[in-house]
């Protein structure tokens, strides 16, 4: 097919080897960070967002084939790029003011619009590490963009090197959306294992306090519920109500991606419940210690009472003091102290004492 411009003349063929030279590595001047070219069922090829929108507009209403233009908005000239030459809507713009929110993917007049939560690259199992990368998907283009490095992008960046061939924008931010719930059971399986571990720990009663540790796994999941809840709802209201050039395939597609992240979640509130759980069993056994621990503290004040009351009563000034003349009467006195301080520890090591 010979695509032709505004005036009706045959444009040149794109130079797809020409472009993959000049990518540079990283982002370039406008903040690409990797762009590619789908054409007739064939692998990505690299391509410059300048290219890329020069092959878009230069085709007929409906062109075949889908470029995918990822952005950092980092980068100072990339938000302007955009506003100049991608013609994306202004619910874009204003999702990137308004910056991290929950997941939402809805249907905007033909383009699907998508705000994805995102776990970042060196992500650490903190809440804080969680980023947004904004999609807008329309016929023939796809426009991600983020501010920082994500797992799920990097994923499809990664499997598009590897020649997997996409034929519709639908088709990439079905994969996105894949890559992301993969990403969510990962996070879940070793934040898991890890609950696992201080659980047998716990039961075992080895020394430790867990209840930090704890607190910033909960915190990890209630993030995750709340930013990413909403998004297998959203999935099924666009496929319920697709835009006129989203095909059956692709729509069957994201019912599925909407099915696998509901169980994600799932498995996300479970652990949440788990994790909840462990720290009602971690604040009841460190209430149970600062029991014993007062309990000790108030048995050697009873422990001291015997001396101290017969320190007191033998030290005052008056006659009539008990065993004042008695040749033994000291030792006499320390063996009844004596005594009673050893009736009070007997007491006391049975109270504290293990129970079978």
């Amino acid at each position: 097919m010979v695509r032709r411009g505004p005036e009706g003349r045959p444009n040149p063929p794109i130079d797809m080897a020409s472009a993959k030279a000049s990518l540079p590595y990283g982002s370039d001047d406008n903040g690409l960070i990797c762009g590619y070219l789908f054409r007739e069922g064939g692998a990505g090829q690299p391509v410059e967002a300048s290219a890329a929108i020069e092959w878009l507009r230069s085709g007929p209403p409906q062109p075949s084939g889908v470029a995918w233009l990822h952005f950092n908005l980092s980068h100072a000239r990339a938000e302007a790029w955009l506003r100049d030459h991608a013609e994306l809507p202004d619910e874009f713009f204003a999702a990137l003011r308004e910056g991290s929110r929950a997941s939402r993917i809805h249907r905007d007049g033909d383009t699907v619009f998508a705000v994805i939560n995102d776990v970042t690259f060196d992500f650490s199992f903190d809440a804080a590490e969680l980023a947004t990368l904004w999609v807008s998907v329309r016929q023939g283009l796809v426009v991600s963009a983020r501010r920082h490095p994500l797992r799920s992008v990097d994923r499809l960046r990664a499997s598009v090197k590897r020649g997997e061939v996409f034929d519709s924008g639908i088709g990439l931010l079905d994969h996105l959306l894949r890559d992301q719930a993969d990403e969510l059971q990962l996070i879940v399986r070793k934040a898991g294992e890890r609950v696992d571990d201080i659980e047998d720990a716990m039961l075992a009663r080895h020394a430790g306090r867990h209840g930090t540790e704890l607190s910033q796994l909960r915190r990890l999941a209630v993030r995750l519920n709340r930013l990413m809840s909403p998004e297998p709802g959203a999935l099924q209201r666009v496929v319920a109500n697709p835009p006129y050039w989203v095909q059956p395939p692709d729509a069957q597609r994201l019912r599925e991606a909407g099915d696998d992240f509901g169980v994600a979640l799932r498995d996300v509130a479970s652990l949440q419940d788990r994790i909840k759980l462990l720290q009602d069993e971690a604040s009841s056994r460190v209430a149970e210690e600062n029991n014993r621990s007062l309990f000790l503290l108030t048995m050697v004040t009873v422990l001291a009472l015997p001396i101290n009351l017969s320190a007191g009563l033998l030290g005052m000034n008056v006659g009539g003091i008990p065993l004042a003349q008695h040749p033994e009467g000291f030792w006499v006195v320390v063996a009844v102290i004596g005594a009673f301080t050893a009736a009070t520890g007997w007491l006391a090591w049975r109270r504290l004492a293990p129970r079978d």
